[in-house]
């Protein structure tokens, strides 16, 4: 068998590598996965630097959910399940994904269960799948807890639909504003400058500020496009460091009206998916790992975790909740009731609702807002540029009619 080199952070936030044999990395992954090893990096030993493959492997998160949806009606309906993988595996148009429920379809042929199965493709299906489903086989409600990833993975594309509509305009308009300053720099401004030179006039402070800003374009217009790659580049490296991704998190919920609206978005995937798993039949110790792996946020990761050690010592949920300064009163209340009540999930699942609700609402105040920011940015930006190049003409005009 072929030697793996692992890498990975435990529970505990402690880095964890070596070196295992495995059948192949997906069962590795799973196997890491299992000892509740996080951020799990495997390369084959003696392979570590080969080149990447762009773009391979990609499922959109919308086929997943339609995956999901159709399968529960196939397993409602009656039909094998080795019929169900090999009806939708033919039906699917993208190709990664079609591999990955063939190689399900065979592996559950061979004997697997359906969550083992699908644990050899991480890529395709994350842990809160995988348990689901295996609480699903347990339980014998396998087309109920299909029905419950369909709707939780319907829910999660809709709340990432609401923050992608609340960036593209501020980052279409800002993206317009640099390329329209850019291009008035880099033609216009020169032409100006050569007819301010013919003229023989005195410039104004702000017009010399334009050409000067025209002639850094002309000569160093690369410095800008290095340095924006060069950002890019430095924060993806950092946020692959766990303290990094740590500090980037914590910087993004303190900033002021962003900030909120991402703790909402917060708050609402953390009680989606732990209401949908603790529904689903999984332990709430289990739910809480899946939860924290799978919240991309580092900071609500590491709260999660301790809210799960501290139930592991014989505590409620709502006191390390509170404790840990993440969510709001009203949250860690409504849980607390839905503890006492033994009704947590469904308390969970209102909330997640709440909001969801919240974050729409956000996202609509959000571009209200931006909208006028961003078009008097525009104005000044560019109004600013033009003023600057006609002030000299205004100032040579008035001295001839004077």
């Amino acid at each position: 068998m072929p030697i793996y080199k692992f890498s990975g952070v435990d529970t505990a936030g402690v880095k964890i590598s070596g070196e295992r044999e495995a059948v192949n990395k997906q069962l590795l992954q799973a196997s890491l996965r299992k000892e509740r090893i996080a951020n799990v990096v495997v390369k084959e030993k003696g392979k570590e630097f080969a080149l990447p493959t762009f773009g391979s492997g990609k499922v959109p998160v919308k086929d997943v959910a339609i995956f999901f949806r159709q399968f529960s009606v196939m397993i409602d309906a009656g039909l094998p399940l080795v019929q169900c993988l090999e009806i939708l595996a033919a039906n699917q148009e993208n190709p990664a994904f079609q591999k990955a429920l063939t190689g399900v379809r065979v592996t559950v042929e061979g004997g697997s269960t359906l969550a083992n199965a699908m644990r050899l493709y991480p890529k395709v299906f994350d842990d809160l799948t995988t348990n689901m489903v295996e609480a699903g086989e347990t339980g014998g409600i396998l087309d109920v807890i299909l029905q419950r990833l369909a709707a939780y993975v319907e829910k999660a594309v809709k709340l990432k639909s609401a923050v992608k509509s609340a960036l593209i305009y501020p980052v279409s308009v800002i993206s317009i504003a640099v390329l329209v300053v850019g291009a008035l720099l880099k033609f216009v401004v020169p032409i100006f400058q050569k007819l301010f030179e013919g003229l023989g006039v005195d410039l104004p402070i702000a017009t010399r500020i334009v050409i000067g800003l025209s002639q850094f374009v002309q000569s160093f217009w690369w410095v800008a496009l290095v340095g924006l790659v060069a950002f890019v580049f430095g924060l993806k490296q950092i946020r692959k460091d766990a303290k990094g991704r740590y500090i980037t998190d914590s910087i993004m919920l303190k900033m002021p009206i962003v900030g909120a609206l991402l703790r909402k978005i917060a708050v609402a995937r953390f009680t989606r998916t732990l209401g949908t798993l603790i529904t689903s039949g999984v332990p709430i110790l289990e739910g809480l790992s899946i939860t924290a792996r799978t919240s991309g946020n580092a900071v609500l990761e590491e709260a999660l975790l301790k809210v799960r050690k501290s139930i592991e010592e014989g505590r409620t949920i709502v006191d390390p909740l509170k404790e840990c300064g993440v969510f709001p009163n009203m949250v860690t209340q409504m849980i607390g009731v839905g503890e006492a009540t033994g009704a947590m999930d469904n308390m969970l699942q209102k909330i997640a609702d709440f909001y969801e609700d919240e974050v729409d609402a956000a996202t609509k105040d959000l571009l209200t807002l931006l909208e006028p920011l961003m078009i008097a940015f525009l104005g000044v930006a560019v109004g600013g540029i033009v003023i600057s190049l006609y002030m000299p003409l205004f100032a040579m005009i008035a001295k001839l009619s004077g």
